[in-house]
């Protein structure tokens, strides 16, 4: 039979193994290495490309319509020796325009040249 003192010494936290420690995952040092490697590798994309398209952006100046002026006769008076389509599309992009459609007194960004 058992005496008290001896249950009691058994129950102690004296008397107990201590229990080992897990060693810490490296899991944590490594995604964090990874998420700013992969931020690097993103903010020197974004500068090449940047740098690959011109840099800064481009400026404009307004031109008002005036009657009988089109997309054509403007980028063509304003551009010359290039390829008209191209300025075009440039005005047409710049101004958010679906169409050819002028009206004479609208205000159109026009990019420099």
């Amino acid at each position: 039979m058992v005496c008290c003192e001896q249950m009691y010494a058994m129950a102690s936290p004296q008397h107990r193994p201590l229990a080992r420690r897990r060693p810490r995952s490296a899991w944590p040092g490594r995604l964090r290495n990874a998420g700013l490697v992969a931020g690097a590798v993103l903010a020197m994309s974004y500068g090449l490309a940047q740098a690959a398209w011109g840099g800064a952006p481009a400026a404009y100046e307004t031109v008002t319509v005036q009657p009988g002026d089109s997309l054509w006769s403007i980028a063509s008076n304003r551009y010359p020796g290039t390829d008209v389509r191209n300025r075009i599309w440039d005005i047409q992009q710049a101004n958010h325009l679906d169409s050819a459609l002028l009206t004479p007194g609208e205000l159109l960004k026009v990019p420099t040249r």
